[in-house]
């Protein structure tokens, strides 16, 4: 089991940044692939980024290239995404998740752990 807790995430005017933080606990956190997603009010959840075990490779999603950076500290147990040039449609509840599988997958049934989720709000 890896339990994963999100922080981070509040209220920032459009332009703005936020970065935000994944805890891991439980099995070794490092031998998992982590990633980010995002669900919008009355919308599915949706791919933002994920990065490997090693911080080797890194992928995103179209809407935030160039403004989003995933990270990873694996002698933290931490994940990072940090978000700049936020803009109102980024508003959602941010999950992170663990895969214990190989490679980056932007598909959330790729994923076998999920935290509880953070709040970004993002006033225009």
């Amino acid at each position: 089991q890896v339990q994963l807790v999100e922080s981070g995430g509040g209220l920032v005017q459009a332009g703005g940044s936020l970065r935000l933080s994944c805890a891991a606990s439980g099995r070794t956190f490092s031998r998992y692939s982590m990633g980010w997603f995002r669900q919008a009010p009355g919308k599915g959840r949706e791919f933002v980024a994920a990065i490997t075990w090693t911080g080797g490779s890194t992928r995103y999603s179209d809407s935030v290239k160039g403004r989003f950076t995933i990270s990873r500290d694996n002698a933290k147990n931490t994940v990072y995404l940090q978000m700049n040039s936020l803009n109102p449609e980024d508003t959602a509840v941010y999950y992170c998740a663990a895969r214990s599988g190989y490679g980056l997958s932007p598909q959330v049934n790729g994923y076998d752990y999920w935290g509880q989720g953070t709040q970004v709000t993002v006033s225009s």
